[in-house]
């Protein structure tokens, strides 16, 4: 059996798969061109995503915007599937990013790190400018049903617009996540218990507009079977990070990437972002530093509006830059908390295939027993 496709407005992906964004430099349009040419939606990053253009310190806004048009750019030459984009709301310049993304013509803007209140907004000022050229589909990112409810009832009352989808992200996610530390492990968090929630709670808002929401689940998705189990409670689709990370085409350097093959279960570690929420990443001399109380704080790019520089223990572009580029004593890798099962190093190819042979086995057993 063939995966179903997913499709979120005008955009079909072949398969219901969602390569999640990766910021400062990790899924770029390597990354994202490669899943999208397998038929998935690939996913660029927008965060910090200058951070090799020679302005960034004195220019940020400017050279995030070229930098993000450039990716878009390079990643349309080399594939003719569904592009989006991840911008979280938490970053000072998250409308440039959103109006480059959209002059752009990306398929669709995930937005999570903050409710993406002004979204529609943003997309509606553009429309009426050149009305006829911009199809940005707009997807939260969310970890609750009471989070979707609140976004879709603001955008209705705000601009007449509901999300073209929704990823459900849960308490096993890598990176930033949307719950307090206390709460990641609270059954009532986990993503097979939020899903449906999710899905119940935007079934009057479907029925208003007369047309689907597409459910994505997020956050500890790592096997074909995982996959069936989520569409098979009403999931349109799954979103995946951790796994795309170990991939070859995964614009991260190589010692990044091996981080994730060498990391153990006990390698996992939950620390705290001057974002403002708290992350996982993998455990190294940097996250044992910040531990021991060690401060190396100097702000120059002023990209998080959540981030104190007075209270902040460290630059955390800063950081996730110096992890991109291999430099892990300078920086940490951010990881799904299955982190520790990736053995090897893959294409993204492969790890399609190897996803399609999972989910159809999952589907032979449970029709078996059914």
């Amino acid at each position: 059996m063939s995966f179903p496709s997913l499709t979120i407005g005008d955009s079909v992906a072949r398969i219901p798969i969602v390569q999640g964004g990766m910021g400062v430099g990790i899924s770029l349009h390597r990354l994202a061109a490669a899943v999208a040419a397998e038929g998935g939606i690939g996913v660029i990053a927008a965060a910090m995503i200058g951070m090799r253009e020679p302005d960034i310190a004195g220019n940020p806004i400017a050279a995030n915007a070229r930098a993000l048009t450039s990716e878009i750019k390079k990643a349309r030459e080399l594939t003719d599937g569904v592009i989006g984009v991840n911008i979280m709301v938490v970053m000072t310049d998250f409308v440039s990013l959103v109006r480059t993304a959209i002059a752009e013509r990306a398929d669709v803007i995930f937005s999570g790190a903050g409710l993406p209140t002004d979204l529609p907004r943003i997309l509606r000022g553009m429309c009426d400018e050149r009305k006829e050229e911009f199809r940005t589909c707009l997807v939260p990112i969310v970890s609750s049903a009471r989070a979707a409810g609140i976004l879709c009832k603001k955008w209705l009352s705000r601009s007449a617009y509901l999300p073209d989808a929704f990823v459900v992200e849960g308490p096993k996610a890598g990176g930033h996540l949307g719950y307090k530390a206390e709460e990641l492990d609270n059954p009532a968090n986990a993503l097979e218990t939020i899903v449906p929630e999710v899905i119940d709670a935007v079934k009057k808002f479907e029925d208003q507009a007369g047309r689907r929401i597409p459910v994505i689940a997020a956050g500890g998705v790592y096997t074909g079977e995982d996959i069936h189990r989520f569409l098979d409670m009403g999931a349109a689709g799954v979103q995946m990070g951790t796994r795309f990370v170990a991939t070859e085409e995964c614009d991260a350097d190589i010692r990044f990437k091996q981080a994730y093959v060498e990391a153990g279960e006990d390698d996992i570690a939950i620390i705290k972002s001057p974002v403002g929420m708290p992350g996982r990443a993998i455990r190294g001399r940097f996250i044992d530093a910040l531990e021991e109380g060690r401060r190396n704080f100097r702000c120059l790019f002023h990209c998080i509006s959540t981030c104190n520089p007075e209270k902040s223990p460290y630059c955390i572009a800063a950081a996730l830059f110096n992890a991109m580029k291999g430099n892990l004593e300078r920086g940490f890798a951010f990881s799904g908390s299955n982190v520790f099962r990736v053995d090897g190093i893959t294409t993204v190819k492969e790890l399609i295939n190897s996803l399609q042979k999972e989910f159809d086995a999952a589907v032979g057993r449970f029709k078996a027993n059914s």
